[in-house]
Parts: C-alpha cells; sequence; structure tokens
C-alpha cells in the first residue's frame, strides 16, 4: 500500500473578532474542542477601517512518521511526498471566491484547549490550558498576537470557496523529520494581501499592521477539525508513494528493435521468503546481490557474460533490471553473492519476443478478482489479485493439464475505492507523479496491497480500476465494480 494517514492530534481556531454586541472582541477565546476549523477576515464591520481575523493552528504526530521511516513503513526521502488534506465543512454562510490560503509552519509550542464556542467566544481560557489570540498557551503569550510563524509558506487558491484544501508540504514534512525545523504544527489563515488592512505605526494587539491587505471582507472558510464525526473528513497528512513492484517474470520480453531502448528493459524479483515470512539474506542484507542468465538450471550457455547486479528492494525482496537479447524460449535466473560464490536461488521464465502487427490490437478486457472476500477487518493488510483477459479470447485447451490460462499482465494499472452508500470516493485514482494507487504485477497478474483501516467500519466499499490506454493517452476505468464490506477486529 502506497497510501499512509497521519491524523491531527491538536487543533484550534484563534481569532480577535468581535462579539455580537460589536463591543468585545473575542482575543481570549479558545476553539480547540470544536469539531470544525475556521478562517475568514472581516473589514470595517464594527466601524470604519475596524478589521476582525480568525486563523487555524494545526499539529500532526511527526514523531509516529519518523518511526514509520526509521522501521521502512515509508520510504526515503525523495521516493515519498506528504500532503496536507484538510476537508470543506458545509455552512449556511457566505463563501469568498478566489480566497487564497496560506500554510506557514508555527514557531512555538501552543496549547489545543477545550473550548467550543465559534459564536459568541464565550469559552475564554482566563488562565485555564489553551491557546488563543493573546497567548500560546497558559502564561506564554505569543510574541504578535494572533501566532508566530516562519516566513516559508505554501498556499492554494480557492476559485469558488468550497473547496478542500490539498498542498504538497513535503519540503517542510522532511524538515520536522531531519529536525531542521522544530514540529510545532502549522497556522492555516488567508494571505496577507486578503487579510484586513490596517495602518499603525504599531499593532494595537487588537488589530494587526498589514499594509498590504484588502479593504474587501473573505467570510468564511470553515474545515472539518479533528473531532468530526465524519471519518474521511477529519485533518491528515497524506504520504504518497509508488511501491508497486513490476515483476517481469511472467511478462519477460527479449530485446528488440521494435520498441524504445526503455522498454527493453525488464525487471526480475526475488523473495525470500522463510517460513511464511520475507526474511533479508543475512549475507547480503540491504546490499547488492548478483543475477546470471542460463540456458537451463544447472546453468547451461551463459546469456549474460556481464554479470548483472541487483540490489534491496524492500524487506525480504531484491530485484535485478536488464536487457535480454535471446532467441531462448525458457530460460533461468541465478542469484549470487558476491564473487558468485554462493547460489542463492534458481528461477525460471519464459521469454516473449516482440512482433509487429497491421492493426491495432487493443481490444475490450475482461477482468476478475480472484480473491475477494465479503468481509475485511481494520487490523488487516489485504492483497486484492486480478485475473486478466481479452473479451471473447477463446483459447483451445487439448487437456486437463492445460485448463489453466495465463493471466495478461498490464504494465501500468490503477485502482480507487469508493463507499457505497454514498458513492463517496474515499481513495482516488493517484496516477500522477506519486503514482499511490499504482498497481503492482507479477507472474500471476497485477494485484495490489491496502491497509483496511484507511476504510471506516461498518459500511461496504467498492473498488474501480483503470488501465492505461496509449491509443487514447490516457487511462481508461473498466466497467465492472468488487464490493466488500469492513468491520471492526
Amino acid at each position: 500500500m502506497a497510501i499512509k494517514k497521519y491524523y491531527a492530534d491538536k487543533n484550534n481556531t484563534i481569532t480577535n473578532a468581535f462579539r455580537a454586541n460589536l463591543q468585545t472582541r473575542g482575543t481570549g477565546a479558545n476553539m480547540g474542542l470544536s469539531d470544525v476549523l475556521e478562517t475568514f477576515s472581516i473589514y470595517a464591520q464594527q466601524s470604519s477601517g475596524s478589521t476582525e481575523l480568525e486563523r487555524i493552528l494545526i499539529e500532526f504526530p511527526v514523531s509516529q512518521i519518523t518511526t514509520d521511516r526509521a522501521s521502512n513503513i515509508i520510504p526515503a526521502s525523495g521516493s515519498v511526498s506528504f500532503y496536507l488534506n484538510m476537508y470543506n465543512a458545509r455552512s449556511n454562510q457566505t463563501l469568498p471566491r478566489e480566497l487564497n490560503l496560506v500554510v506557514l509552519p508555527i514557531s512555538q509550542s501552543w496549547q489545543e484547549g477545550t473550548g467550543l464556542d465559534m459564536e459568541e467566544y464565550k469559552d475564554v481560557t482566563k488562565g485555564n490550558v489553551g491557546s488563543n489570540w493573546i497567548n500560546a498557551g497558559q502564561g506564554d503569550p505569543w510574541t504578535r498576537e494572533g501566532g508566530d510563524y516562519l516566513t516559508s509558506s505554501y498556499s492554494q487558491i480557492f476559485p469558488i470557496g468550497n473547496e478542500d484544501l490539498e498542498i504538497d508540504i513535503t519540503p517542510l514534512v522532511e524538515d520536522w523529520i531531519a529536525g531542521t525545523i522544530t514540529n510545532y504544527g502549522i497556522g492555516v489563515h488567508l494571505t496577507s494581501s486578503q487579510e484586513a488592512y490596517f495602518s499603525s505605526s504599531a499593532d494595537t494587539g487588537s488589530q494587526l499592521i498589514n499594509l498590504v491587505g484588502a479593504t474587501e471582507t473573505y467570510y468564511t472558510k470553515k474545515f472539518f477539525g479533528r473531532g468530526t464525526e465524519f471519518f474521511f473528513s477529519k485533518p491528515t497528512i497524506q504520504a504518497r508513494w509508488d511501491s508497486s513492484i513490476k515483476d517481469d517474470r511472467g511478462n519477460f520480453y527479449a530485446s528488440s528493435s521494435l520498441v524504445p531502448a526503455v522498454d527493453n528493459t525488464r525487471t526480475l524479483y526475488l523473495y525470500n521468503v522463510i517460513g511464511g515470512r520475507l526474511r533479508n539474506i543475512p549475507a547480503v542484507g540491504t546490499g547488492e546481490i548478483y543475477v546470471k542468465v542460463y540456458t537451463s538450471a544447472s546453468a547451461g550457455v551463459d546469456l549474460t557474460p556481464t554479470v548483472i547486479t541487483g540490489g534491496y528492494d524492500s524487506l525480504g525482496i531484491y530485484s535485478a533490471s536488464f536487457v535480454l537479447d535471446t532467441t531462448a524460449s525458457t530460460v533461468y535466473d541465478r542469484w549470487y553473492s558476491s564473487g558468485l560464490t554462493s547460489v542463492y536461488h534458481t528461477g525460471t521464465f519464459d521469454v516473449k519476443q516482440y512482433a509487429a502487427s497491421t492493426h491495432n490490437p487493443y481490444g475490450n478486457l475482461v477482468t476478475a478478482l480472484t480473491n475477494l472476500r465479503s468481509v475485511y477487518t481494520t487490523s488487516e493488510t489485504a492483497r486484492f489479485r486480478f485475473y486478466e483477459r481479452e473479451k471473447d479470447w477463446s483459447p483451445t485447451i487439448y487437456t486437463v493439464a492445460t485448463t489453466v490460462t495465463d493471466t495478461l499482465v498490464n504494465e501500468s494499472a490503477s485502482y480507487q475505492v469508493h463507499r457505497i452508500i454514498d458513492d463517496l470516493v474515499v481513495i482516488p485514482y493517484n496516477t500522477g507523479s506519486d503514482r499511490g494507487t499504482q498497481m503492482s504485477f507479477d507472474v500471476s497478474g497485477n494485484y495490489f496491497d491496502l491497509e483496511i483501516d484507511l476504510l471506516e467500519p461498518g459500511y461496504s466499499y467498492g473498488i474501480k480500476i483503470a488501465y492505461y490506454n496509449e491509443t487514447v493517452n490516457s487511462y481508461v476505468e473498466q466497467s465492472h465494480e468488487w464490493k466488500f464490506r469492513v468491520e471492526e477486529v
């Protein structure tokens, strides 16, 4: 599975807005337990030139991300992207169009608090635990009221105002992991040109100097907070990476001038499964492994005069990529230690030959999910394996021994998961640079692994898949879907 979510463990909304009487500001208010987060800017409501702002504070468990990287659950820097996801909370209030929200790292620690009131701002901390517009926590004022932030920032524009927030914050998360920036979370609020204009020789406390600010109102943008009852609407940092395994053992082609050079390079995998568990080969560990290809299991003709250098992929899995120029139909791969002194494994694979055609071979495909169960639990990581063939394909089967036909392998396949009751897409196709929903393949066909705890228990879900079609230069979704239910452990 190449998508992992880290849920916010602190959040709050702080404000200097007026209460309904337009006399008293809510600068002491805390909204740390509200299930909604809000940001806005109001200009000249109380008087000409008055300003009212509201900002969001939010923090994530970066220590868990660091632990997962150390445990190889997520890959190293440069091989994974981190996205901040916050989800729009619908309301009957005006949505500001062309809203531009910025995300900035907070530069000091702060307390979440237990306030709830987002209307009258009556849940004032009054020295109790919790952050507000003036204080980051009990007896700990902000250096500048409204929060202390670093200058590095990220942003997103909301053309209509009801969009979700999704921003790639990979550099910031990597800085948190490395410790070059201390994780105090992030602030989310309007960019300075949209927060209200205020001119003065100094901040007044209730109003902040903003000489580039707006003289119009941007009211109001709401997101669901970490306390929301809606499982898929909680703010998260989502790690995405391409974890797909492209094992060509069942889809190996000999080198040909009919295809680009890059397509002649094929990859084989070695899975060191001992006692039902993947384990690193002790003498190799995470280092290099070596491969040679022969015409027989006991060696025979050496088809790779130059030793192929392979490497570590993940726990107990090693791979090697190479070009093979041969007319042999079946060959044997032998995996060696350094110096070719020990053979760890001897495998075999069939070699196909590319052939030109006078017609467009793309046709309709039929796909079956061969190991689907009706129910999965949130404690498991499930593997979904697919069988694929061309529609109306009718092979001639001569004996019982050949009735099991080979599956087609689709080298570019992706999946999507949606909730059945309302068709909410909970894991969308991720076919961009992150390729988070890219399907793996091996000698038995396409498959993907899914951490079931990404899905809310008590509901049924559907899987859809899409194959890349070079004829139309895009992914084409297949018509069938497969359904299953998720339950608690």
